[in-house]
């Protein structure tokens, strides 16, 4: 499954490049309505519906095209949303200064405080070399968590 999202992934970034768009996350997985292709898009200024339109149309033909998927799909394009995701080290660095919460594989103490966690909540304050800093309230440095020990991070929106 993940060596046909990577072909996947190959066969339309450029498309997608050429549509100014950046590719968040795909996902093919099987929904109970069947085979669901879901590609969330985002580019500078946000993403609005004729986008998704466009990319949908072009990756559509592409892929029907190519036939690199043997089974009936639904394919979706969408916006990651307000409390995107944060999969590659380049979005960390680009959210610096937003509300992010990451959670990591193993319970770590990035702080010293001496009590382990795996869901931390803060500022982005960038990256150094392959780590995320990550301002919470608690401390008055930046914590680091190692790029390599997030499970998942996101946006947080709050009002």
């Amino acid at each position: 499954m993940a060596q046909l999202v990577e072909k996947i992934e190959n066969l339309v970034q450029p498309i997608l490049n050429d549509l100014g768009c950046e590719l968040v996350d795909l996902q093919y997985q099987r929904e109970q309505r069947g085979w669901v292709l879901r590609f969330f898009l985002d580019k500078d200024g946000g993403i609005n519906l004729d986008d998704c339109a466009i990319a949908s149309r072009e990756m559509s033909s592409l892929l029907d095209v190519e036939n690199i998927i043997s089974t009936a799909y639904t394919l979706e394009v969408s916006s990651p949303g307000v409390e995107r995701p944060l999969k590659k080290i380049s979005d960390f660095e680009r959210f610096t200064g937003e509300k992010a919460k990451i959670k990591t594989l193993l319970a770590i103490d990035p702080d010293g405080s001496g009590k382990n966690k795996k869901t931390f909540v803060g500022i982005l304050s960038g990256t150094e070399g392959e780590r995320v800093l990550l301002k919470i309230k608690k401390s008055h440095d930046a914590i680091q968590i190692p790029f390599d020990q997030i499970e998942t991070a996101n946006l947080k929106f709050e009002f």
